[in-house]
């Protein structure tokens, strides 16, 4: 995920989402994942506090800035590269599972107040962002247990 002031994806020329202050999460799904995952990685990003308070100390959350959440999904995240030179996706996750738990995490960040915006699942997608920081995070569901 990273801290953004704005960020947006197209999908063959059209904009599909778009967000101003807030977080791109960049989703991937690995065998194995499930909701107790989704649920684990819903309560960082809105709980998250990284944004400067005006002591410039990263002390505010996405609820606290009035922030939202731009969602891709992203098969690649999971991509092996320590053989060869292709990238191996055995651990990502089959293209049905994923596609649940991404629309999951989507709708337990809106339970939860946040606003969100999505790409395409399965679609060849663009993203722009101005990543403010730069700020880029790592959430792992299976360090976090």
């Amino acid at each position: 995920m990273q801290r953004v002031s704005r960020a947006s994806v197209r999908v063959a020329g059209e904009v599909v989402g778009t967000i101003g202050l807030g977080f791109l999460v960049l989703a991937g799904v690995e065998q194995g994942d499930t909701d107790a995952d989704v649920e684990y990685v819903a309560e960082k990003v809105s709980g998250l506090r990284v944004f400067e308070d005006p002591g410039g100390k990263m002390n505010l959350s996405l609820a606290d800035v009035s922030g939202a959440v731009l969602l891709v999904s992203q098969f690649t995240l999971h991509g092996d590269c320590r053989k060869g030179r292709r990238p191996s996706f055995t651990t990502s996750a089959p293209p049905e599972l994923a596609e649940r738990l991404y629309l999951s995490l989507a709708e337990r960040l809106r339970a939860r107040g946040v606003p969100v915006a999505t790409g395409r699942f399965r679609e060849e997608m663009q993203v722009e962002l101005t990543n403010e920081g730069p700020v880029t995070l790592l959430l792992d569901s299976r360090r976090g247990f």
